[in-house]
This record gives structure tokens, sequence and C-alpha cells, in this order.
């Protein structure tokens, strides 16, 4: 089978010029340990020069004003050098991030994660297919990266095998995959990355109450959204991506012979599962249906020492700080008794194995938030965050744009921030620094400021050649279509963009102009 890589040549049309450019403009960004480093040290300046100058701003319901402190000042030498370590050990993201990784990485790598992916494809009849797709495509997010490159190949797969064109499983299950990366139905490492940090950023406004933000505090949000964007992922496929394809005169029967049995991962690649991964899988099931019953015993009773003082849940209670807990536990027993009955995890060595991989894999992030947290604490300490957010609250309020409007030009910012950064860990950093404190003096919790980042962080990830990943996807697709190039995929990845951001965006305004809970003890409005 041929396997060029020379893209056809011939007059760039605009979504191949967008595209240049955009790629142009990416690579000049520093890589975001620098990018941060360069963020800090401004800041410092900055910081010094406002010091210097007496600046200070009340925080509205406070009755002292803030004096701005300058890094570059002999107080602000010794807050570094003293605090250095405490800024990266007590960056917010680690101590929920970590632990959920070490979970999810014993569900992902003994086998479990990847089984219920095949299992939920094999199953379903080809009418279902895209639908399917779609929904396992925006869920997967739960493997985190990884599943830029299960997702496609396996949607592929089983097009082909239920008749259908496998290109539009192909790109499908990556633009769900993408595009929905920031939602899912449960919760994930994800979730608790940004929970960290859109609680680290609050302490620009000390003294300043709101409700906490916690793993499942987007919760009932993120599972509204998974479903419909799904199901949207999945109408895309059956009713644009493969009646385009097939219009195009790219037939099934004429693609290059793309069959599982003659790759390196045809075994992890098949996508139907052995008698012994379906009885993993019903006997995972059967312990998590256990576990869920034990954790009903534990909490429900009027007396249980998992509620809070007037004996409910909401908005704060001992369940609540337990949420990390609770999703580590899960996915350790449905992962390890699905790992021990298919022999992927015999022993105590295995997980500790599987856990040391997941970190192994997280260590990228790790070095990164060494900086973040420099900023952060940074940021909250000068008291720049402080009067960033004042002055930028009064802004909005002057100009009238402090309802929904706002909100659609901060998703607006954050798509086209995404095009740029693609790490959502780093762009939330440097937004949420700036936004939620602002937002929350207009009134808005900062766990309604975060789901609002969701809308834009993802969509526009999938046209991007900022995206490494697009490069995976691009050779994938050359095993189909040896002639494809970069204008190819982002002419099938843009019926996904546009669909999806406004979709999204209304199902946010539903919830803001209905004030609905987003999550367990987290709503629209403060106050």
């Amino acid at each position: 089978m041929s396997t060029a890589t020379t893209q056809p040549s011939g007059p760039k049309g605009l979504g191949d010029r967008l595209l240049t450019g955009v790629e142009r403009l990416g690579n000049k960004l520093p890589e975001p340990f620098m990018l941060f480093l360069a963020l800090f040290l401004i800041t410092g300046l900055i910081s010094t020069g406002m010091a210097l100058a007496d600046i200070s701003v009340t925080v509205p319901g406070t009755d002292e004003p803030t004096v701005i402190k300058g890094l570059f000042t002999g107080e602000g030498m010794t807050w570094l050098t003293s605090s250095l370590g405490e800024n990266y050990v007590g960056f917010p993201p680690l101590k929920t991030v970590l632990p959920i990784l070490l979970a999810i990485g014993i569900a992902e790598h003994s086998g479990m994660l990847a089984a219920a992916v095949r299992k939920l494809f094999g199953s379903s009849p080809a009418w279902l297919l895209p639908y399917v797709v779609g929904v396992v495509g925006v869920v997967s997010s739960i493997m985190a990266d990884s599943a830029f490159v299960v997702i496609p190949p396996l949607a592929a797969l089983v097009f082909k095998a239920a008749g259908r064109h496998p290109v539009a499983g192909l790109l499908g299950g990556f633009a769900a995959a993408g595009a929905g990366y920031s939602t899912n139905l449960f919760p994930t490492s994800l979730d608790a990355l940004f929970a960290g940090i859109t609680t680290s950023v609050m302490g620009a406004l000390p003294g300043y109450e709101f409700e906490a933000v916690n793993p499942v505090s987007n919760w009932w949000f993120n599972i509204a959204s998974s479903i419909v964007l799904g199901l949207v992922a999945g109408f895309i496929i059956d009713r644009i991506l493969e009646p385009r394809i097939n219009r195009e005169g790219i037939s099934r029967d004429e693609l290059a012979d793309d069959t599982a049995t003659d790759r390196p991962d045809a075994e992890e690649m098949r996508a139907e599962l052995t008698p012994k991964e379906n009885k993993g899988l019903l006997v995972a099931v059967l312990a998590a249906l256990a576990l869920t019953a034990v954790l009903l015993i534990a909490v429900l009773p009027s007396g249980s020492p998992w509620r809070n003082e007037e004996g409910g849940f909401l908005p704060k209670s001992p369940l609540l700080d337990s949420i990390v807990f609770i999703v580590f536990i899960y996915f350790v027993i449905v992962g390890a008794i699905y790992g021990w009955v298919v022999g992927t995890l015999r022993n105590t060595n295995d997980a500790v194995a599987m856990m040391t991989n997941a970190l192994k894999d997280m260590l990228p992030f790790l070095v990164l938030a060494f900086i973040l947290g420099q900023f952060i604490a940074l940021f909250n300490w000068s008291g720049i965050g402080s009067w960033i957010a004042v002055t930028g609250a009064a802004g909005l309020e002057s100009v009238g744009l402090t309802g929904f409007p706002a909100i659609i030009g901060f998703m607006l910012l954050a798509s086209f921030l995404n095009l740029f950064i693609i790490s959502g860990s780093s762009m939330w950093a440097i937004m949420a620094a700036v936004f939620v404190p602002m937002f929350a003096l207009i009134g808005y919790e900062p766990a309604f400021t975060q789901a609002a980042f969701r809308v834009g962080d993802s969509a526009t990830q999938v046209i991007t050649p900022m995206n490494p990943y697009m490069i995976v996807l691009l050779g994938m697709l050359r095993r189909y279509q040896p002639e494809a190039g970069f204008g190819t995929l982002m002419a099938r990845m843009l019926p996904f963009v546009v669909p999806f951001w406004i979709v999204w965006a209304a199902i946010l305004a539903i919830f803001f102009y209905m004030d609905l809970p987003l999550g367990p003890g987290n709503g629209i409005f403060i106050g």
C-alpha cells in the first residue's frame, strides 16, 4: 500500500492559507513552560512598577484596600525565596489531579477503558453507529489524550465491518473526541485540573465568599453537554460527513487496503471482545454496582458522618469534600477487577506499574505545574489579580456588558486562543487568573466561568495544526487516502466546529437563563 505523503499541488484555498497562518503564528509562541516563565517575569515587572507608584484597590465587600506589592522589591524577593516550594506543592490541581490520575491509570492500563469502548462499538447496529461513535467519542476524554489514538481507528474498523464508509468513522471519531474534549459523563482528571486552577485564582479576592469548586462542580452541565454533543456529532457523521465523502466519489471498494491484521496493533484495534474480556467487563460493572450500594448505605442514613451540620449534602458537606476519593475508588476497583479477570493485573506490582505509567504520561504537566504554581501565586500575592478583577468588572459594568453577551465574548476569545495554545491547563491558567475573579465581581460563580471556558476550549482544536494529534490523524487517513493533506482534514472537520460551538453555547444559555445548578452545590450566580 502506498503511503505517499506529498500533498496535491496547485494553488492553496482559503482553508489551507488559514491553516498555514495559524501554524506560523502558533510556532512563534514559546513552549508552555517558557510562556509562563515569561508571564511570571512580566507580572513581576508590572507589579513592581505598580508598587512603586503606590497603587491600591478596594475589593467590593471589604473595608481595607489591597495594596499592590512588587516582586522585584525586598519584600517580593523574600516572599519568592521562602515560598517557592509551597507555591509548587500547594498548587491546588496537584492534590486533586494526581490521585484521580493514579486510579484512571489502573482502569486504562488494565485494558478496561478500551474494552468498554470496543464493546459499545461492536454491539451497535449499522444505522446507530454514527451516534455511538459520537457519544463514545465525546466521553472518551476519560482516557485523556489516548482517545485521539484509540477512538478513530476503532471507529473506522466498525464502520467498515458494518458496510459503512471507514473514513467517516475515522474522522467522526476524532472530531467527537476533540471537539467535545472538555466534557464528559463522568468526572475525570481534567475536571480536577480545571477545578484546582479555578479555586486557586480566587485568591485574588481575599475574603470573598463563593461556592467551592471541585471535580463535580460542572457535572450536571457536563452530563447534558456530553449527551447532546454526542448526538450532534452522530448526526453530522451520518447526514453530512459520510454523504459528502460518498459524493466526492471515494468508494469504499477503491480505498487503500487497511485491514487491521497486517499492523502491529492489530490485536488492540480488533473491535470484537474475547469471552474473557466480556466476562471482565461484566464483573467490573457488578463491582461498580456493589460499590454504589456500599456508598449509598454509608451516606443516606440521617446520622451519616458524610452529611453537613444541617443534615444535608449541599452546599457543602463531607460527601462533597470526598469527591476525589469517590472517583479514585471507583476507577481503582473497576480497573483492578477487570484486570484480575482478564489477567492483565495479577498482583500489586502490576497495579504499581500501571499507576507509574500513568504518572509518566503526566510528567510534562508536573514540570509545567511548577511555573504555573509560581505564576498564580504571584498573581494573588502581588494584588494584581485583585486590581485587574475590580478594574475589569467596573469596565464591563460601565458599558453595560454584564449579561450573557459578556460570557459569549469570553467563549469566543477562548476559542480563538485555542487555535494557538492547545494545552487546556495552560490556557485556563491564563484566562482564569483574569476572568474568574472579574466575573465573580459582577455576580457569576467561579464554577460558571469554568463551564463557559469548556465551551470555547474544545471545538476549534480539531482544525488547528498546532494540535499534534492532527498529524497522527493525517497518518491514519493516508492509510485509506494516500493523497490526503491538511486541507482535506480541515474541510472534513469544519462541519463539526460551528455546530458544536453553537449547540454547546445554547446549552450553557439554557442553564444561565433558567438558573439551573451546574453541579452538586454549584449554581450560576453568587448570592
